[in-house]
């Protein structure tokens, strides 16, 4: 987390100081900064030192270095500083921790070495301890601006027998440019330096105990004659933190404490690119697999005997179904269906399939597909059907596909929109002669030059003629549905790639689920009178017997998600207030 955590103390001397400091180094550390190589021979390196970029040079003071390295150090200089306002003795070089999965450093020292963030830290450090505390003087506040950085602040106060109120004032604060990620990181560091502090606040109090039981200083404060007040606490303003929790160790446990916090609050929020809400295919998806993970488990489970085997169908709507219960007897009806060490014959595109059925032909296919009616493929060859299948059902929203890739016999229009059959299976003669069906029969081709312009030796679908049937042949000249039309516009057009017809096609089945979404409210929540609804229609556009119609039918593909979070916000009294 590019942020930088500090210890503050309000000095009844000097004012608020910083006492100790952790920040986050991203880049590593120039060579020689962790020896006891000269300024002059360090070299300049670019650092982003709590989310700020800047040109710094990281050195580590020996104590022979100290009057030098204090003499250009941005912090105060030391005949302003007492015990109190000093926590690492003059030449320490302070704590370094590498984070050796994300090549982090995080350092720790009394103030930041780089002039713009000692300013920075410095503001947030007066800020906290003097007009920007919360109620008691004690506990967390937020503050800050993007010029100067975000802060959160937490103020304590910890017991000092020696001092004015037989306390001082502490605040630990976390300081970064992210507003938002530092507002949702709010309970996070409440919890953590909340902790800190309580242990902090627990040795404090022991040593505080232990000398107010060796020598009681309240009783000795009233019994000594007034004097006047600086006079008085010139002996015993400086007290340091390690002598008030009696810790040698305090600062190499603050770096510890403080250099966990930023690497954990740092992990634990992650930023993600989102292009929107997700759309229904996707949440249609997700409820698949959800489905097929309770069924999984319950297949799993000891007490699933009367549960279904998973070699079993299922008729679950929108559910894709890989296998027959008999497609093995399948196999000996037609011995094509083993698939040779050769190239397979597979549609590649509905660019592709347009070209190989034909204009007319494809549109009649086209259009039944759109419509929701059933579509059956008669082939020998089960990676031809499956091809053809994954091809057309990009034309439909993912809850509309319901596939049978493979069966010997013919499966009813309810359970399946896509139904692949052998060739020796007998469809029954009044799904021939319906309208809501569309037949496609693949035939050896009777003559290899069928397709002289598109295929030759090398092209497998140049063996295959496809014959397209139905009781309902879609006329040339009737209009069909808008986004059918589109879709045609944009296959013939060769201006555009595949890639790019492909993005075409996901933003008209978005365009037009987007439709179906306003007139499921409209009619199914909203219960809006007919009348009311052909205006609808008119207004988005789909007016046309032939848009109803796939309107009506993407309306069964909407995903139960969206369903019911419309039927819940109608029964909320809020909602019901609104229309009222």
């Amino acid at each position: 987390m590019n942020a930088i955590v500090a210890l503050c103390h309000f000095c009844e001397l000097h004012g608020p100081r910083t006492l100790f400091c952790t920040e986050v180094l991203h880049s590593p550390l120039p060579q020689g900064a962790g020896s006891g190589d000269s300024p002059g021979q360090s070299e300049q390196a670019e650092e982003e030192e709590g989310g700020i970029q800047m040109s710094s040079r990281i050195r580590s003071h020996s104590p022979a270095e100290g009057a030098s390295a204090d003499s250009s150090s941005p912090g105060p200089k030391k005949s302003d500083m007492c015990e109190g306002c000093r926590s690492l003795a003059a030449g320490h070089p302070g704590y370094v921790s590498h984070d050796k999965e994300t090549s982090i450093k995080y350092v720790s020292h009394q103030h930041p070495n780089h002039p713009q963030l000692f300013s920075i830290v410095r503001q947030a450090c007066v800020r906290s301890l003097s007009c920007e505390v919360c109620p008691g003087r004690e506990g967390p506040i937020f503050f800050g601006d993007e010029q100067h950085g975000f802060v959160f602040s937490h103020t304590f106060f910890i017991k000092d027998s020696l001092a004015r109120g037989f306390q001082r004032w502490y605040s630990i604060i976390t300081i970064m440019m992210d507003r938002i990620y530092l507002i949702n990181s709010w309970p996070f560091l409440l919890a953590k330096i909340r902790g800190i502090i309580d242990e902090l606040q627990g040795k404090a109090l022991k040593v505080f105990e232990a000398e107010q039981y060796g020598c009681p200083q309240r009783a000795q404060r009233m019994n000594t004659a007034f004097t006047p007040f600086l006079h008085q606490r010139n002996g015993n303003a400086a007290r340091s933190l390690t002598s008030l929790t009696n810790d040698e160790n305090l600062w190499a446990c603050l770096h510890t404490s403080f250099a966990w916090l930023l690497k954990a609050c740092g992990s634990r929020l992650t930023e993600k690119l989102l292009e929107g809400a997700p759309t229904e295919d996707k949440l249609v998806q997700m409820e698949k697999l959800a489905d097929l993970e309770e069924e999984s488990e319950g297949w799993d489970s000891p007490e699933g005997g009367e549960g279904k085997s998973p070699t079993q169908p299922d008729a679950v709507e929108g559910r894709e179904l890989t296998k027959s219960p008999t497609d093995t007897s399948l196999m000996s009806d037609c011995s094509s269906w083993n698939v040779a060490s050769r190239r397979l014959p597979v549609f590649r595109s509905l660019r592709h399939m347009r070209q190989v059925l034909g204009a007319s032909a494809f549109r009649m296919l086209a259009w039944h597909v759109l419509m929701g009616n059933q579509v059956i493929w008669k082939a020998c060859d089960p990676d031809l059907v499956q091809s053809a299948f994954d091809v057309l059902q990009t034309m439909l929203p993912v809850g509309c596909v319901r596939i049978i890739p493979i069966s010997n016999k013919y499966e009813e229009a309810y359970r399946c929109n896509f139904l692949g059959l052998g060739p020796q299976v007998q469809i029954p003669p009044h799904i021939l002669s319906s309208e809501f069906a569309v037949l496609v029969e693949v035939r050896a081709a009777t003559r290899t030059s069928l397709y002289p312009a598109l295929f030759d030796d090398d092209q497998p679908l140049s063996k295959y003629e496809f014959v397209v049937t139905s009781g309902s042949p879609v006329a040339a000249d009737r209009v069909g549905p808008t986004i059918l039309n589109k879709m045609e516009a944009a296959l013939t057009n060769q201006n555009l790639s595949v890639d790019v017809v492909d993005q075409c096609l996901i933003c008209l089945k978005e365009e037009w689920m987007n439709k179906v979404k306003v007139l499921f409210k409209f009619t199914k929540v909203d219960s809006r009178p007919k009348e009311d609804t052909q205006k609808l229609l008119s207004i988005l556009g789909a007016a046309e017997e032939d848009n109803v119609k796939l309107l009506k039918f993407w309306m069964t593909g909407l995903s139960k998600t969206y369903k019911s979070h419309l039927m819940s916000t109608v029964r909320s009294p809020t909602s019901s207030e609104s229309r009222n």
